[in-house]
């Protein structure tokens, strides 16, 4: 029976196929044709087939559900924005993904996971029933307030807005700011998923050369004069996928351009958490006058406890929280909130964010090396995180590598899919705490080898 669901599920029987015989499906699995006469007509009280008498069983003609996991990797999708984060969270969990964007659920801190949630299982009722407000939970705004004053940057809590996700954060400034046909200043290369969101908003893309120090600042007032851009996005601490930092003449040079030009800046400060000390930030410089803030828990906690948030000044907040309650009814769940917000204060969020940089300076350091055997040498050393932006040897086609990969079993992150130029071809990202599985390095060497030989 589940090896008919399965087929069925993944498209591989569509409606009115017919099944395979039993005597032949009896001989395929092994079984008893009795067996499999008990479990085709189990299959027809489930109205997934049907009998037909002296032909035999087939598909039912009727709507099924389509379980993607079933399916395996998309190997015939463009190697587009999209398809870095299709492979990573469609294709299952013991396939490498040294190309995804998140840690290994066994680094994240289980314990007080587990912990707070059942804090908020014994919580009022409001809290397990009701809608969250609308700018979201207060003691949570209240702890990212105190939180941002020790990075430099003051923001009361009324100028931080609580959202489902870094990404919606990014959605709602969209939804607030741009047009279709306006333009939008993004780094070459960039966050993969700024251009698919900002082609979801019919916006132009301009793509910057980013350098080591911060976006290329002769290009960066080019595009500023020739396309009037509305909106700049950028990660200035550990900017993914290059790992670089903004210095601060770039920072200071580019507010000034910014002022000048009219333009709002965004920075995405996810990785805020893994530096090792606070770089510049535009936010702080600024004084949220031109530039949002937006960042998450995603990284540092849980994925699945969805929570991002928006620091900007008092009246762009208001109108942003009027969106979101238009497009969502309220702030993000109450429960959600609650609970990170008692990760973040039992006193364990330090030791586990140590314990994190800890691993990763080594992981970083082991990662450089194993890819440097293999020809494969980084843009930069970044200060932090787990990302590390390399270029292949030879000039190699990453988007050919990750499909030779993905093949095989390994989920890659090539580079165009970060560039609005596609000018990165050479280039790939990699997460140096998902290349523990030996079996990463053994296919690459694999493949770049049989490239080589080619």
């Amino acid at each position: 029976m589940d090896d008919i669901r399965r087929r069925i599920t993944s498209r591989a029987l569509v409606a009115g196929d017919k099944l395979p015989s039993i005597r032949g499906c009896a001989a395929r699995l092994g079984v008893s044709p009795s067996t499999v006469v008990e479990a085709y007509d189990l299959l027809v009280a489930e109205g997934l087939i049907q009998a037909r008498r002296s032909a035999g069983f087939f598909v039912a003609d009727k709507p099924q559900p389509f379980a993607v996991a079933e399916t395996g990797p998309l190997l015939e999708r463009e190697v587009d924005p999209l398809w870095v984060a299709r492979q990573s969270l469609d294709t299952g969990e013991d396939v490498p993904k040294p190309g995804c964007g998140w840690m290994p659920a066994d680094w994240m801190p289980a314990a007080s996971l587990r912990k707070a949630m059942r804090t908020m299982a014994s919580a009022d009722i409001d809290v397990l029933t009701n809608y969250g407000s609308a700018k979201g939970e207060a003691g949570l705004r209240r702890h990212l307030s105190r939180r941002l004053h020790d990075q430099g940057l003051a923001a009361e809590p009324d100028q931080i807005l609580l959202t489902g996700s870094g990404s919606q954060a990014l959605d709602l400034i969209c939804r607030m700011l741009l047009r279709p046909g306006d333009t939008v200043l993004v780094d070459d290369p960039c966050y993969f998923n700024f251009q698919a969101l900002l082609r979801a908003h019919q916006v132009t893309i301009v793509g910057v050369t980013y350098t080591p120090n911060g976006p290329d600042l002769e290009q960066f007032e080019a595009a500023l004069n020739e396309h009037t851009p509305r909106l700049y996005l950028t990660n200035s601490a550990l900017h993914n996928p290059t790992g670089a930092s903004i210095s601060a003449p770039v920072a200071h040079r580019l507010l000034s351009l910014s002022t000048a030009h009219d333009l709002v800046v965004v920075e995405d400060d996810i990785f805020v958490e893994f530096e090792p000390d606070i770089s510049p930030r535009l936010a702080t410089l600024d004084g949220l006058e031109r530039v949002l803030r937006i960042g998450s828990f995603s990284k540092t906690l849980s994925a699945s406890f969805r929570c991002g948030y928006i620091a900007a000044r008092p009246d762009w907040i208001e109108a942003l929280t009027d969106l979101q309650v238009a497009t969502n009814f309220s702030g993000p769940s109450p429960m959600v909130a609650g609970l990170l917000h008692t990760v973040l204060t039992d006193g364990n969020y330090r030791k586990h964010m140590e314990t994190l940089k800890s691993r990763l300076t080594a992981c970083r350091s082991e990662t450089i090396g194993r890819l440097g055997q293999l020809g494969i040498s980084p843009w930069v050393t970044p200060r932090g995180g787990f990302l590390l932006w390399c270029e292949l040897p030879g000039g190699q086609d990453a988007a050919k590598l990750a499909r030779s990969a993905l093949q095989e079993g390994l989920v890659l992150a090539p580079g165009n899919v970060f560039s609005a130029t596609q000018s990165m071809g050479s280039f790939m990202r990699f997460n140096v705490s998902q290349m523990r599985d030996p079996a990463c390095i053994a296919v690459l060497e694999r493949l770049l080898d049989g490239s080589e030989g080619e």
